[in-house]
């Protein structure tokens, strides 16, 4: 037994699983979702590398960047200002993404992902013809909020609707268009830069519209998850005929009884007095919620925002050129696609905690020496030799694939997949916030603490990255194989866990309830 407790593999749990055309069909739009988050992530620090959008938007830091005798390497973008760009996105969602768990909820995962869609295509159009800082931010803000919706219900759409023993693999599916997406921006960014007039940027913005549309009009074309039908009170044979489409087979008796008995046991607002977010923090329901909301957050202690968002800042930091320092970002995602296509056919293999120790391991090489080659051959002023430069390059690619199969896809996962339906929205709304909350405090504060502690700031991550590896060795529980309503028994078997999670005549008395019937929501 590890330190994580038995690991538990029931691949299908005696059900027929059956990869179908269907199944693809709606987990690829469904995964688009990755295609506007991704972009957004990747869109931005590239245009605030731009020297026509900084001296349109930014001319103060356009200033300190040509003034290079007196500025430090580190400190040349320090802007709070042009952080905020960044930052606005994050905000917004954290608050989008409250809103989007009632949403989920009662109105099904299909209208939050067509709701996602339209706010982002709006923000692109907003950021594409923007004539001021003020529109730059309202653009950034309406994504945002797209974007709190769109990763809430996506992810609940994908865990819903993929069978077990394929769920890391389909998930997986999201993280590729992730990172897809980064790369196609970096490619735009690299492009649109090299349009002499210095409208570029325009290009940059304005094309998050297409994936927008995309999303929205696709969630028109594919079929509800039946556990979101059930739970909403519809019509059960409905639900029983799209499991059936989905898994290609009329064997569905038992996942679909499954499904019903953990909707009846779903407790509603008006049968205990309290609505899911609140209910969530219950003592039963602590290791879920514990997970849930650690796991995106130190998604971005792993130093994310440093090495992806702003790869291109922080090539032109060590005294590449604009072209040159966009180029290497694309360098760089090309090795984050690759990554991700290799942990596709193995992550429910090899299982989600093995490539948290993987890439945990990868990380934190990466940042020690990237810290080490920054403190030893970069200065507050001048540039990084050129096979220096190289290395580091090399480096931020070793960096980028081991996120791209570990702290990339699964911290959005393993949250998916472990809470029960009766506050699953609830549960992912308060990670995805939180998460978007934290991105935003980083993304804030990235510019500035690469400027204050230089190349410590590789080592500060590094530091994280150990710990909370350890986190993930002690009290993460494997969860591949397990379906959806299966997964309350690995709380039940951990060592540190198990001592929060009540036994169902508990959970009855506390709850003051029985499940003997089952009230959709209304």
């Amino acid at each position: 037994m590890s330190a994580a407790g038995v690991e538990i593999n029931l691949l299908g749990g005696g059900h027929e699983e059956r990869i179908t055309l269907l199944l693809l069909f709606s987990c690829m739009v469904a995964a688009s979702g990755g295609l506007l988050f991704g972009y957004e992530h990747g869109i931005s620090g590239g245009v605030t590398s731009m020297e026509s959008f900084l001296k349109k938007f930014f001319p103060g830091v356009y200033a300190e960047m040509k003034q290079d005798s007196k500025t430090s390497n580190y400190c040349k973008f320090n802007s709070q200002i042009l952080t905020f760009f960044t930052s606005s996105l994050y905000i917004s969602g954290f608050f989008a993404s409250l809103l989007a768990s009632h949403v989920t909820t009662r109105f099904g995962r299909l209208f939050s992902m067509r709701v996602g869609g339209a706010f982002v295509f709006a923000g692109a159009a907003i950021g594409g013809a923007a004539m001021n800082v003020y529109m730059l931010i309202f653009s950034r803000v309406l994504m945002g909020f797209g974007i709190g919706f769109t990763i809430q219900s996506v992810s609940l759409y994908l865990s819903e609707t993929a069978p077990a023993r394929y769920r890391g693999a389909i998930f997986n599916i999201y993280d590729i268009c992730l990172t897809t997406a980064i790369l196609i921006a970096n490619l735009v960014n690299y492009g649109s830069q090299k349009i002499e007039a210095g409208w570029g940027w325009r290009i940059s913005l304005g094309a998050a519209a297409l994936p927008a549309a995309f999303l929205a009009v696709g969630a028109l074309f594919i079929p509800e998850t039946p556990t979101s039908i059930i739970q909403r009170g519809g019509d059960i044979n409905e639900a029983s005929k799209v499991l059936q489409r989905l898994r290609g087979t009329s064997n569905v008796g038992k996942e679909l009884e499954q499904l019903i008995a953990a909707a009846a046991e779903a407790p509603t607002s008006t049968t205990t007095g309290l609505r899911p977010l609140l209910r969530i923090f219950r003592r039963n329901y602590r290791p879920q919620l514990v997970i849930g909301i650690s796991l995106p957050i130190f998604q971005q202690l792993a130093g994310i925002n440093l090495v992806g968002v702003y790869a291109p800042v922080m090539f032109r930091t060590i005294g590449l050129k604009e072209s040159a320092s966009l180029l290497s970002a694309v360098v760089t995602r090309l090795t984050a696609t690759a990554s991700n296509l290799v942990a596709t056919p193995l992550i429910d293999r090899l299982g989600r905690r093995n490539f948290f120790f993987i890439g945990g391991l990868e990380l934190f090489v990466s940042l020690v020496t990237a810290g080490s080659i920054m403190a030893t051959h970069l200065g507050d002023h001048g540039t990084m030799q050129r096979q220096y430069a190289q290395i580091m390059l090399f480096v931020f690619c070793l960096f980028i694939s081991g996120f791209s199969w570990s702290w990339g896809p699964l911290p959005v996962l393993v949250p998916s997949e472990i809470f029960p339906l009766e506050v699953r929205s609830a549960g992912r709304s308060i990670g995805v916030a939180l998460g978007l909350l934290f991105t935003a405090a980083m993304s804030q504060i990235m510019l500035f603490m690469l400027c204050n502690l230089k190349w410590g700031i590789f080592f500060f991550f590094g530091g994280w990255m150990f710990l909370i590896t350890m986190f993930v060795f002690f009290f993460l529980p494997e969860t591949k194989g397990l379906k959806l309503e299966e997964m309350d028994r690995v709380w039940k078997q951990n060592w540190y866990w198990k001592r929060f999670v009540n036994d169902e005549q508990e959970n009855e008395r506390l709850l003051g309830t029985g499940a003997a019937s089952f009230e959709p929501i209304k």
